[in-house]
């Protein structure tokens, strides 16, 4: 028996994921995911061969980033999802909340800018056109909190509670749009707040945390909404096939509470990120000031002192 016109059997048995590694059949995922690194390592290895360091750490999260991808789209775990709602709440999850985090902190925009060759005076190459759109109208529109945020909730309550996600679920091109729509809604709302690529808005620490926390609510919302849902929200889950041995509501009821979870774990790990980054933030801007001071002999430091002086004269007079 056919789903959704995927030509998937729908008597898969039930939690045999450790037979689902080998490649299920989304070549456009897998391809994605093979040029993302092999890009990646070109930069990388562009940098080396001119005597410039990259870090590893950089590195290792744009791999874990890709391969959560691959691991979500590419394998028997993808065809969980299109039988189970609570396998699809863990792509859906992963796609908008872990993998995103893991690529931008991959910085690869950043990789982009300095390993991509300049053109030279009066020409336009590769790195000038993203130089280009980096500073577009258009890249400011689409990264603005103003647009991200609505787009991040929207993405939840506009596509489980309409009929637009059975729509989609109906053939392969609707349900690979929807699945790279998470991606980019994802990258693009994590984005400004990661402040690991250059971007058009580059808010401070706080205001970053601000944005961070400011979705988090909807998403949680959302998640308990689905769990106390009283009868399925969507038609594709409706029937699951017996083999599977899952209610369809209790199935539900379990992606609501995985919503629930994702909207707390990433959080807490970007804002440890933020931390760390605004505290060294302020270790490097500590030492350039040491180093001002060395070079001027302190002159603020004893000019204020001077001040200080000052005011205690005019009090004794």
């Amino acid at each position: 028996m056919d789903h959704g016109g995927h030509g998937m059997h729908m008597d898969l048995p039930p939690f045999t994921l450790a037979r689902g590694l080998a490649f299920s059949g989304e070549p456009f995922f897998l391809t994605g995911c093979l040029l993302g690194l092999a890009l990646y390592g070109w930069g990388v290895l562009r940098l080396r061969r001119r005597g410039d360091s990259w870090s590893p750490g950089r590195t290792a999260a744009f791999v874990l980033g890709v391969l959560t991808v691959g691991l979500t789209m590419c394998t028997r775990l993808n065809d969980y999802g299109m039988v189970m709602f609570s396998v699809h709440m863990v792509q859906h999850m992963i796609l908008s909340m872990l993998s995103p985090i893991l690529l931008l902190l991959g910085a690869p925009v950043t990789l982009a800018l300095r390993a991509l060759p300049t053109a030279g005076r009066g020409r336009t190459g590769p790195r000038e056109l993203l130089v280009k759109l980096l500073h577009s109208r258009y890249v400011a529109v689409i990264s603005h909190p103003a647009f991200t945020l609505p787009l991040f909730v929207a993405s939840l309550y506009a596509l489980y509670f309409s009929p637009l996600f059975d729509t989609l679920m109906r053939s392969d091109a609707g349900h690979i749009a929807m699945m790279v729509h998470f991606l980019a809604v994802g990258l693009l709302f994590f984005w400004p707040i990661m402040g690991v690529d250059p971007g058009p808005h580059r808010p401070g620490y706080v205001m970053r945390m601000l944005e961070l926390f400011a979705g988090m609510p909807f998403h949680a919302f959302f998640g308990i909404a689905v769990m106390m849902a009283s009868e399925p929200l969507v038609t594709t889950f409706k029937h699951p096939a017996a083999s599977l041995g899952v209610d369809a509501l209790s199935d539900q009821t379990a992606a609501g509470g995985i919503a629930w979870a994702f909207s707390e774990i990433p959080s807490v790990v970007v804002l440890i990120a933020l931390l760390m980054q605004w505290y060294t933030s302020e270790q490097r801007q500590a030492r350039r000031t040491d180093r001002a001071a060395d070079r001027d002999g302190d002159a603020e430091l004893v000019a204020y002192n001077a001040y200080l002086a000052s005011l205690q004269g005019r009090g004794r007079g």
